[in-house]
């Protein structure tokens, strides 16, 4: 009976062993199949579009509206800087810019006296022109004597002259009119700059995200430029995936992908391929490859494809950039 009991017991353990083997078999050939039509790299990352803030004039913060990692949207006020001085600087603009619309006004009031002037001054001038010439007439008939003759030109030439410095006068209020209207425009445009310089007071949200690496406080002085805080924008994120050049033959833009991330374990986000780098990452290295120069050792390089996420596929936004990923691209259906 015992002999009976061995056979038994191995045949047993060759079933369960041979079971085995099929299933390791199974597990092989599918994950043979599947690295036909699947494409998978550990290293990858999420990244996205992450907008700094900065000031672009100079201040004491007067208040800051928002948190660290507090969501904002579009034209949030996120920093007031005291704005005392670029206030006092857009009235003594506006005053600057008055004085000088006065002026004007002056000027064109000066033009107008000068043309009525000018215009009696041509009247009385024709009327030298008319004397002139009968006083001539007169002259050579002898009419009237030599004294009175001489005294009629004079008057003439006294006219042209005082409708000549008349027009003088015109084209100099004119030219101081001209003058007045260039200053003016300076004036305006020196009262924009200020009242931009007053709007720029106020810090808004350039995008809609979540506030990080705030930096600013109140009280602080700030200096234009100088990064304040930035706003990641957490609905416009996508996968940076390095690929072996070698795993690229299939891929193609379009194509659906797979990602797992590693905060969350077992959920899988949906997206497909955007586009692939034109260049591998060591092209773009600080110190990137010479093969031409010393011994050449051959590395298998990797290129950057980008991923981008299907819409509703984190409508919870609880994906962050920086965060690793195992993106898998499906290059053609099962």
């Amino acid at each position: 009976m015992e002999p009976k009991h061995n056979n038994h017991k191995k045949k047993k353990l060759f079933y369960l062993l041979a079971l085995a083997l099929i299933i390791l078999g199974i597990f092989a050939a599918v994950h043979i199949i599947r690295g036909f039509t699947h494409v998978v790299t550990d290293d990858a990352y999420i990244t996205g579009r992450v907008h700094s803030i900065a000031s672009k004039i100079s201040g004491t913060v007067k208040e800051v509206r928002i948190d660290d990692n507090q969501a904002v949207k579009k034209g949030d006020l996120l920093i007031e800087i005291d704005p005392l001085d670029y206030e006092t600087k857009v009235n003594e603009a506006e005053a600057a810019l008055s004085a000088e619309k006065a002026r004007l006004a002056d000027a064109e009031a000066g033009i107008k006296s000068a043309e009525a002037n000018l215009e009696v001054q041509e009247v009385a001038f024709n009327q030298a022109g008319l004397d002139k010439k009968r006083g001539e007439s007169l002259y050579q008939d002898e009419v009237i004597p030599k004294e009175k003759h001489e005294k009629i030109i004079t008057a003439y030439d006294m006219a042209a002259a005082k409708a000549k410095a008349l027009k003088e006068e015109l084209e100099k209020a004119k030219s101081s009119k001209d003058l007045e209207q260039s200053l003016i425009k300076q004036k305006e445009a020196a009262l924009k700059a200020a009242q931009l310089n007053l709007s720029y007071s106020k810090i808004y949200a350039s995008t809609d995200g979540y506030i990080t690496n705030k930096s600013v406080e109140t009280g602080n002085q700030i200096q234009p430029a100088q990064p304040l805080m930035a706003v990641v924008a957490l609905d416009d994120i996508w996968v940076v995936a390095n690929y072996k050049e070698t795993q690229l033959k299939n891929v193609k833009p379009g194509q659906l992908a797979e990602v797992r991330v590693d905060t969350y374990p077992g959920k899988v986000f949906s997206g497909k391929v955007d586009s692939i780098m034109a260049a591998t990452g060591a092209a773009f290295s600080l110190f990137p490859p010479e093969n031409a120069l010393g011994n050449y050792v051959k590395v298998v390089q990797r290129i950057p494809v980008k991923i981008v996420f299907d819409k509703s596929s984190d409508e919870g936004h609880v994906l962050r950039i920086g965060m690793s990923c195992i993106p898998t691209i499906i290059t053609k259906n099962e």
